[in-house]
């Protein structure tokens, strides 16, 4: 699985034009045809939890940029939370290998910001590539 990387320069603050489409595509489409090889990984509600967790902690860090210092740590915690769901058999190695990377990138609300829109976007091709799950 090829690294998604969120920013394309970050020191001038541009996205990577294709983010929230070719590449949120591509990777719904990669963990789509994994739920279809074995049907107990990357179910649709599993993804959703990461999801809903990214997002409320996007939500927390925009409407209390005092707390950083708490939410970040927390934001780091998601790779340990998406490792025990690998281990236990719910979602695919490159889930976890998507959660790390992404989480690796994140060092200011900005960062974690685009990561919840990043995920929106996925989330919205994952629906189309895995619709019956």
């Amino acid at each position: 699985m090829a690294r998604i990387e969120f920013w394309k320069d970050k020191a001038q603050g541009k996205i990577d034009p294709t983010l929230f489409s070719f590449r949120a595509d591509a990777l719904a489409e990669q963990l789509a045809w994994q739920r279809a090889l074995d049907n107990k990984k990357n179910k649709r509600t599993q993804l959703r939890k990461f999801y809903d967790e990214v997002l409320r902690l996007s939500t927390e860090a925009q409407n209390r940029p005092e707390n950083w210092d708490s939410v970040l740590p927390r934001v780091h915690m998601l790779t340990a939370k998406a490792a025990y769901a690998t281990g236990r058999g719910l979602v695919s190695d490159d889930f976890l290998a998507f959660m790390k990377e992404s989480v690796e990138q994140i060092e200011t609300p900005k960062d974690l910001s685009l990561f919840a829109d990043f995920f929106e976007a996925f989330m919205g091709f994952y629906r189309k590539h895995a619709p019956g799950n």
